[in-house]
């Protein structure tokens, strides 16, 4: 059960709280209970989803490339609620193939062919795990998929980004609401239980 209220009121007054949320549904299909927790901070919600917005559309990858970023970053730390979300987004608003987004959840990089998409993955999993490990090798590898230094800054923004909401979830057990199936892909998840099934030492992958 959630550490804070999530509670659903019968209409959003605010115009660009129902803009995000109309936003968001486009994306999943519905509000999730992520963004009736936020709720409890409307203010700050406005801005960071303001924030999300801007790095999912104004930068140099794509919004496919995104939900990798975030299903691998949401994945490596842990967070089953945000790694659903981004599997969600990429299935249901971004219409990939469900077998595609299952196995991604499940394995990984072992999943990528391309290469593009495996160079960005590698240096967003890097500067997840361990910013200063990060190498100048890395970021002409970045450069080198055609990246300005306006996409090498949104990359690492992005990272900071999705861990944030892993953060939040994690420390404020949002309330699961989610196909089990993308928890069950990524983590093994135990129906009897609040908490993924055994270690997570695949989501370092």
């Amino acid at each position: 059960m959630a550490r804070v209220n999530i509670s659903k009121p019968d209409s959003v007054d605010d115009p660009l709280i129902k803009e995000i949320f109309s936003w968001i549904t486009d994306m999943e299909g519905d509000v999730p209970n992520h963004f009736y927790l936020e709720l409890n901070f409307p203010e700050y919600l406005k801005a960071k989803l303001g924030s999300t917005r801007v790095l999912w559309q104004m930068g140099e990858l794509t919004l496919p490339e995104i939900q990798h970023i975030g299903i691998l970053v949401s994945r490596a730390n842990g967070c089953p609620y945000c790694t659903a979300a981004f599997c969600t987004i990429l299935n249901y608003g971004l219409e990939t193939a469900e077998e595609y987004v299952e196995a991604l959840a499940e394995q990984g990089l072992d999943v990528i062919a391309d290469g593009r998409l495996k160079t960005i993955l590698e240096v967003a999993l890097k500067a997840n795990s361990d910013p200063k490990a990060v190498t100048d090798e890395d970021i002409d590898s970045l450069r080198g998929l055609g990246l300005t230094d306006k996409g090498v800054v949104q990359l690492i923004h992005l990272v900071s980004d999705f861990a944030s909401y892993n953060r939040l979830n994690l420390a404020l057990k949002t309330d699961y609401d989610y196909r089990d199936s993308w928890r069950m892909a990524a983590f093994g998840w135990d129906p009897n239980s609040d908490e993924p099934a055994g270690d997570n030492s695949r989501g370092v992958r």
